[in-house]
């Protein structure tokens, strides 16, 4: 274990060091202002952000105070809009912020700046969120390595000389260097489970529906939490998360029942573990051995960690992602890449997406919706003898942020650009909810996490299993980033 764990040094401030819901608690309880909040939280981004480069396209600083100013005024008057309170917060560079430019990483929209929140933003805003920023993104975020023409590369929060993965890598980065109490993410490919593994924080993949997205298909990229603490990843998605009249597919459930009490019992709790899909998906060495650690973690709970030993047709699954990612990815590409002048800014990752969706035919699309169903009737199945789920949130340790991606793992080359985060794209394609756990880290002192999967619309039962194994291992505040040692 890398050093560090002992008290955090004197000269970084305590406000950042307090989880967010310690913070809410102290600005309701008015034993610190919001402007002291945002001036803390400002300097202390001034201070660290240049080593990471999560934070980018930054709001005025007087323009800021003055918000949080309104915000002790409001606490003054006696109202308080949420849990959020004065909250300093950076939005996903993926998703419309009012105000702040909406780049996606990408020069053709360098320039664009959002008129309208995103539903989701909208929520944290009203919750009483001051939004300051927003987080960096690969391209389009394409790819699990978040750098850009734009603002360049987020680097990792243990080791800045490596990546913080992506997409929501600024996101992760940011929350690992305590430069914003919680953030908001997205997950197409495992963006919030691989950034959170390298960051050595926790996350939440929801299922479809849980936090609503406009639209009758229920399409692989969602929403959902960012945090240092399960507590808090919980409250965020009680912001983000509930029904609204423009999402077809979102799910009737009052989102504060994730406001509850997570302490559950989880003795005689049975466990599968899909670890590598018995050799199908390769890992680089230390990666499993890491994350079986954790077994008896989950062990001194209560729960049985089990091997799944039953056959699942996991390539025919990659095949079928290919499917959804080109179709979801392509179709939102396509006319940048049917004009020369805007082609010629695409990433090759966009342009393999873009080619692989104008080459899709009908019954490819009737491939893609079959497969889809009869995987998730295969997951569904080992739900009838496992109560949860864990696999590996990652094949790899953080890797050089000079590279794009990995070409190869222990010898095995790999055949495109996301090949190398496999190991999220079965829960992708199924839609169960997922969280990222923080195990530990190797020998040289690089984190990593395991996604723990749960039923369909079990979100509150993979946070409270969450919530026992953080009391057990506490990793996240153990082991803080060198900078902050």
């Amino acid at each position: 274990m890398p050093p560090g764990s002992g008290l955090p040094a004197a000269k970084i401030p305590d406000l950042v060091l307090l989880d967010a819901v310690e913070l809410s608690w102290s600005i309701r309880r008015r034993e610190v202002s919001c402007v002291e909040v945002m001036r803390t939280y400002l300097a202390h981004i001034d201070r660290f952000n240049p080593a990471v480069n999560a934070i980018v396209s930054r709001a005025d600083e007087e323009k800021l105070l003055d918000q949080a100013r309104q915000r002790d005024q409001e606490l003054d008057r006696g109202e308080c809009f949420g849990w959020m309170h004065g909250f300093p917060v950076a939005i996903k560079d993926l998703a419309n912020a009012d105000g702040f430019p909406a780049t996606m990483g990408s020069p053709i929209f360098a320039d664009d700046v959002a008129t309208t929140d995103d539903l989701h933003v909208r929520r944290m805003r009203e919750a009483g969120a001051i939004v300051i920023g927003k987080t960096n993104v690969p391209e389009f975020g394409l790819g699990s390595h978040t750098f850009n023409p734009v603002f360049g590369t987020t680097c990792n929060a243990y080791d800045h000389s490596l990546t913080a993965g992506g997409s929501s890598g600024g996101a992760a980065a940011a929350v690992a260097m305590r430069l914003l109490p919680v953030a908001d993410g997205s997950d197409f490919m495992g963006s919030l489970r691989n950034p959170a593994a390298f960051g050595n924080i926790v996350s939440l993949r929801p299922g479809f529906g849980r936090v609503p997205e406009e639209g009758f298909v229920s399409a692989p990229g969602v929403n959902g939490p960012m945090g240092r603490t399960v507590r808090d990843i919980a409250m965020l998605l009680s912001t983000m998360a509930g029904p609204d009249e423009r999402a077809p597919l979102s799910i009737e459930q009052d989102p504060e029942m994730f406001t509850g009490k997570l302490e559950r019992d989880f003795s005689r709790t049975r466990i599968g573990w899909i670890g590598d899909f018995g050799g199908h998906l390769p890992t680089e060495p230390g990666v499993l051995e890491l994350c079986e650690r954790s077994f008896a973690t989950f062990a001194a709970i209560g729960c049985e960690i089990v091997p799944v030993t039953e056959e699942l047709p996991v390539e025919r699954m990659w095949e079928i992602f290919l499917l959804w990612r080109h179709w979801m990815v392509g179709q939102k590409l396509a006319d940048l890449h049917a004009d020369p002048g805007t082609r010629a800014l695409l990433k090759p990752e966009a342009v393999y997406e873009v080619e692989g969706y104008l080459g899709l035919g009908i019954r490819d699309i009737t491939r893609a919706l079959d497969g889809r169903n009869a995987w998730y009737a295969a997951v569904a199945r080992l739900f009838d003898r496992y109560d949860f789920l864990l696999a590996p949130s990652a094949q790899v340790f953080p890797f050089d942020a000079e590279l794009r991606w990995p070409q190869e793992i222990d010898g095995r080359r790999m055949d495109t650009y996301h090949r190398w985060m496999e190991t999220v794209a079965p829960w992708t394609l199924s839609g169960h909810p997922v969280a990222n756990l923080p195990v530990g880290f190797n020998d040289a002192g690089l984190p990593m996490g395991v996604q723990l999967i749960g039923r369909n619309h079990a979100e509150w039962a993979v946070l409270q299993l969450a919530h026992a194994y953080e009391r057990a291992s506490d990793w996240v505040h153990r082991v803080l980033p060198p900078a902050l040692r």
